[in-house]
């Protein structure tokens, strides 16, 4: 099957993307780590997706949205398919399950957690959501592999004194490691990089000495540092009820955000820029962009 002039125009960068047919009906919505890929492999043989054949003939559109990272992506398109679930997608959201992390930073037992149940704790700080169980306990395993402030705290028994001794930390180390954690989860660019290199360095030597399943683990650690630590804006703790648009060439974007959710796009062709806000710190240039990107591809129909 010929391949669409409009895959050529997406960019390779993590997105989500959405198929119309007839009359615009929104036939599938998806998401990509690199978008030109994955939607030029509609029209390949669908290998893995055989349900989707019937659909690709169908398609006279392709629209998508470019997102700051994957793990944005997901938010986003977890969230659209929350909302309205096209005929050809067969579940809504993704198959990655909603997480945060408490930091509890008590002089007695600080610490990383994981937890599906966000509430409001003494002491104790929280971040995300995040999208990925796994991934997140990866990520807790990695903060505490080289920030080890669960052996920082005043309440320890005689062997968590012992584990502490050994990784040359005890309670007057609590302040600096909680500070080194908390610089990562609000994803501070130098920090995250700071704890990647760290625990790359330790990947190399595991792997020097032939330790490959802990240099294994190590290689799944960087990933969800990385996962971790990304741009993420489609799903947060709090955020306005506002819609906000981008404009380009002709085509408008227009973007709802509810509860911290992005959670509605919608896009036409208009002559002039609509009036809306221009959206929470940082989406503006979101908007603009992904207009430009809709304007493109809006001159390079399927059929």
């Amino acid at each position: 099957m010929r391949r669409p002039a409009a895959v050529a125009t997406l960019p390779e960068e993590p997105g989500v993307y959405r198929f119309r047919g007839a009359n615009g009906r929104v036939l599938y919505l998806g998401r990509a780590s690199n978008l030109r890929r994955r939607v030029a492999s509609y029209w390949g043989t669908l290998a893995d997706r055989r349900h989707l054949r019937k659909m690709v003939p169908a398609v006279e559109r392709i629209e998508a949205i470019v997102c700051a990272s994957e793990h944005e992506a997901a938010w986003a398109e977890r969230n659209l398919l929350e909302r309205s679930l096209p005929r050809w997608n067969r579940t809504r959201g993704g198959q990655e399950s909603p997480v945060y992390l408490l930091l509890d930073t008590s002089a007695a037992a600080p610490g990383l957690t994981l937890t599906h149940e966000p509430g409001a704790r003494a002491g104790v700080r929280l971040f995300g959501p995040y999208l990925g169980g796994n991934k997140l306990r990866l990520a807790v395993s990695a903060l505490h592999r080289v920030y080890p402030l669960h052996y920082a705290g005043t309440g320890l028994t005689g062997s968590g004194r012992e584990m502490g001794r050994l990784r040359r930390v005890d309670a007057d180390s609590r302040v600096e490691l909680t500070a080194a954690i908390v610089a990562v989860l609000e994803r501070e660019p130098a920090a995250a990089s700071a704890l990647g290199d760290e625990l790359a360095r330790r990947r190399d030597a595991a792997a020097q000495v032939e330790a490959f399943e802990l240099a294994g683990r190590l290689h799944e650690e960087i990933a969800a540092i990385a996962w971790v630590a990304a741009i993420q804006r489609a799903t947060t703790l709090a955020a306005p009820d506002v819609a906000f648009s981008g404009w380009s060439d002709g085509m408008e974007l227009r973007f709802d955000i509810r509860a911290g959710r992005l959670d509605g796009w919608r896009q036409r062709a208009v002559a002039k820029p609509g009036s809306g806000a221009a959206g929470p710190p940082g989406w503006a240039e979101f908007a603009h962009r992904n207009a430009a990107l809709a304007a493109t591809l809006a001159r390079h129909p399927v059929r």
